[in-house]
Formats: C-alpha cells, structure tokens, sequence
C-alpha cells in the first residue's frame, strides 16, 4: 500500500467557480483524474490537504464527493481555507455515510493509520496574520495539531504532518506550529496553499530537522506526490 499528497483540488462541479480563469487551470479536472488514476491503486491512500471544493454546503459537495469517491484508493481530507462547506466532523461523517462516500475520510482532531506511516494534520493559519483574532486561531489550530499527533501515537508508526497553510517559508514562519513539530519529533511535514508566483522557485527543504514539502495540485503538476 502507497501514501500520495495532493492539495488545492479547487473542484466545483456543483458550483460556478471555474479554475480556468487561472493560467495553468484549464481541463485540470481531467488532468487529475489522468494522473491520479496512473498511479493510485486501490489499496493506496490520498491525503487532499485542503481547498478540496468550492462548494458553499455540504449539499454542494455531492458531485465534487462522487469525482473522488470514483478515483481509486481510500481519500483522507482536512480543511483549507476555501472549504466553506466543513463542519463538525460529526455532521461530514454522517453525511459522508448517508451519500455512500466510503472512500473518503474527515481528518479533524484525529489521525489514520496508512501502512508504516500515521497521517496526521490539521489547517494551520496563515502566516500574514498578527490581529488578535488571527492568534487565537492559531492558538487553537497548534492545540488541534498537538491532539493529532497524539492521536497518530497509538498507531505505533512514524508520524507525518500534514496542513494546508505553510508553516514556513524562505523568510518567515509560524512559531506556534514550529514549536509543535519540533516538541513532537515530526520529521516530514506537507502543505499546500501556494499557487502561481508563489511557489515559482519553491524546493522541498529542510530545517530544524524536518523536511517540508509543497503539494498544491497546479505546482505538482495535478498528480499526486508520493509519500510512502
């Protein structure tokens, strides 16, 4: 069994939000479906960190849900910052039944075994942020990191991090969630977020012991990174 990464999926099948209006966008959809399918069996399992759907609802989510359900492998999802439609995981849990959505996995406060390797993650927050408002959220997004990893400790495998906000870049980081990966000994981290001029020059890098790697779907091309 494999472990692939993806992020910033951006799908809107029962939403008018067309990608194709970015350079780079255009077919992304099967470009993906392409990619994905080449390389994901049905033993192996997708993390989709974040931006997953443009939809508004849950409700909406239903054709963007049935495009993954239908790709192979098991899919497991955590919050971007354009997933209008999340909720408690309560609630996506049970709409996720109800739908026959039996592939796809909310990853929220909690973590999945997936062969050597514990999946583990959470949003982050983003790192332009310094209002107060904006620390409290951060606050609560390290606290729901902490209680992944943890979560991901029974499993008794390496720990990998995944978040859809970078926690670091060439100048700058977010000392809340640093302090957590390093506190926790995580030694590989995943996020997404980035597109465009943003991630032009990017390059998987290492620092304080970690490795940190970028998934968003335009910059990989929209075909997901091996992990394991």
């Amino acid at each position: 069994m494999s472990l692939f990464a993806i992020a910033d999926t951006h799908l809107s099948f029962g939403t008018d939000k067309p990608m194709e209006v970015f350079s780079g966008w255009a077919g992304f959809e099967q470009r993906l479906e392409k990619n994905w399918r080449s390389l994901v069996g049905e033993n192996d399992t997708v993390v989709i960190a974040g931006d997953i759907s443009w939809a508004m609802t849950l409700e909406e989510t239903l054709p963007d849900f049935e495009f993954l359900q239908a790709l192979p492998g098991k899919k497991i999802m955590l919050k971007g910052n354009h997933d209008y439609w999340w909720n408690s995981k309560r609630k996506m849990d049970s709409f996720l039944q109800a739908n026959g959505f039996d592939s796809l996995s909310i990853l929220h406060n909690n973590a999945y075994r997936a062969d050597l390797l514990a999946v583990c993650g959470t949003r982050g927050w983003s790192l332009e942020s310094d209002s107060a408002q904006d620390e409290k959220v951060l606050l609560r997004e390290a606290g729901r990191l902490k209680a992944s990893i943890t979560a991901a400790r029974v499993f008794d495998a390496e720990a990998v991090v995944f978040l859809h906000y970078p926690p670091v870049t060439a100048d700058d980081e977010c000392a809340q969630i640093i302090d957590v990966l390093i506190k926790e000994n995580i030694k590989r981290c995943f996020f997404g977020h980035l597109h465009a001029q943003a991630h032009k020059n990017f390059r998987d890098f290492e620092r304080y012991g970690i490795r940190f790697s970028l998934i968003s779907s335009d910059f990989l091309g929209f075909c997901p990174k091996p992990v394991l």
